[in-house]
């Protein structure tokens, strides 16, 4: 998805290849193999200074759970990067997932629609956080802080690159 709107990306396994990025996103998957692997290699120090110093952060769908400063459960150990409290697949099961249409604040155009598998739900935020997108009456499910941002849902599941496009935004501005 990068790619189709003009921004280079490479896979970052260990800590030294943070240096020369101005973005890191933290994708969808399982959170705590996510975790226990940035434990593993080394990741957490090097990655919480290289963002307190600035570097843009995405986490998506189980990497907002990473992003996230605390979770209704007690695992993982979330990397405490924007301050919101966030429930584990809050709208179910496997089966339950499911796909719609949101606004997005900050991206003009159509709803951009969105694919949420076992997502989870940001159930607290902080006085700096922004909503940016929320499902039903005050779930949010795209969330922004400062350089870091979070969706519960998988743009990169659809064709759509205007998230990807504002996180590529995020990381380029100044700061």
């Amino acid at each position: 998805m990068l790619d189709s709107i003009g921004i280079e990306s490479v896979e970052v396994r260990l800590p030294e290849q943070l240096e020369n990025i101005d973005g890191l996103i933290i994708p969808g998957g399982e959170s705590t193999t996510i975790v226990q692997l940035i434990d593993i290699y080394g990741m957490r120090q090097p990655l919480l200074e290289k963002a307190r110093k600035g570097l843009a952060v995405w986490g998506t769908c189980a990497g907002m759970i990473v992003i996230a400063k605390h979770l209704k459960d007690k695992r993982p150990d979330p990397l405490g990067l924007m301050d919101i409290e966030v429930s584990r697949n809050a709208f179910g099961r496997q089966i339950d997932s499911f796909e719609t249409d949101l606004d997005i604040n900050g991206i003009d155009g159509p709803p951009m629609h969105a694919v949420f598998i076992r997502a989870p739900l940001v159930t607290k935020i902080g006085n700096e956080v922004e909503i940016l997108a929320e499902v039903g009456q005050g779930k949010p499910v795209a969330v922004k802080q400062n350089r870091i941002l979070a969706t519960s849902f998988h743009p990169e599941l659809t064709e759509d690159p205007r998230m990807h496009a504002m996180f590529a935004n995020i990381a380029h501005s100044i700061q």
